[in-house]
């Protein structure tokens, strides 16, 4: 039975041994359309998710990985990516949807001020925030909404490698989604950093603009793979109600 929410994080633990037992495919990828459900920055969705399945390509990825032993004993591996160079096509898309959703004769005047605020969001405001010119701009964005700031309050998170960090915050986000819907049904994972990620790139032939967010290792855990109890500092010592 599937475990609930509360359960799946409880078991997920990161597993750095998994048994020689095969894995449901379609289950994983199933997980993936999880992860894809995950909150996103102005819905952007500046992610992709490359699902490992070949064992000549996880060979390669376990040695690009250091052959860690969550890399090398995984039955599969996904790696989550992210695509910063792809937020005007990803901006495209949010605006035809919501000609989609909208398009209907007669919108009450709620819709039609919605559907103007959002294209306006994504056809003015997401430019402005992305667009850069070899970090050039950004900096320049930087220095006037900071000055800007001074007065009222305003983004200020608007360099490249503002950006950058942005697009990887979403993918974390995805990647939690994943990892807790694969311990749901009784699947381990191990999100790794510790890779070669330009051996990674080549070997997925990902394109200049591509960045590896995290790999993780999915399988059956064995039971030498749970590296000790879990442990975690204090509650109250992270806990702040204001």
């Amino acid at each position: 039975m599937e475990k609930t929410v509360s359960e799946a994080i409880a078991y997920r633990r990161s597993t750095r041994v998994y048994k020689d037992e095969v894995i449901d495919t379609n289950k994983v990828k199933q997980c993936l359309v999880n992860a894809s459900l995950a909150p996103t920055s102005s819905n952007l969705q500046l992610w992709e998710f490359y699902h490992i399945t070949n064992k000549d390509v996880l060979e390669k990825v376990a040695k690009a990985c250091f052959n860690q032993s969550a890399a090398k004993t995984a039955q599969q591996l996904v790696v989550v990516v992210t695509r910063k160079d792809l937020w005007r096509q990803r901006a495209k898309a949010n605006v035809t949807f919501l000609n989609k959703v909208y398009d209907k004769e007669n919108l009450t005047e709620r819709e039609a001020k919605r559907k103007k605020m959002a294209t306006n969001y994504y056809k003015k405001i997401i430019p402005t925030v992305y667009a850069d010119f070899f970090g050039v701009l950004g900096i320049i964005k930087y220095i006037v909404f900071q000055i800007i700031g001074f007065f009222k309050p305003i983004y200020r998170q608007v360099r490249q490698s503002d950006m950058r960090i942005v697009a990887h915050k979403s993918a974390g986000l995805a990647a939690q989604n994943f990892m807790t819907s694969m311990a749901a049904i009784g699947y381990d994972t191990c999100p790794m950093e510790g890779s070669d990620t330009l051996r990674v790139k080549r070997i997925l032939n990902l394109p200049r603009g591509a960045e590896i967010n995290m790999i993780i290792g999915c399988g059956i855990r064995d039971e030498k793979g749970i590296y000790g109890p879990r442990f975690r500092v204090p509650f109250e010592d992270v806990y702040f109600e204001v």
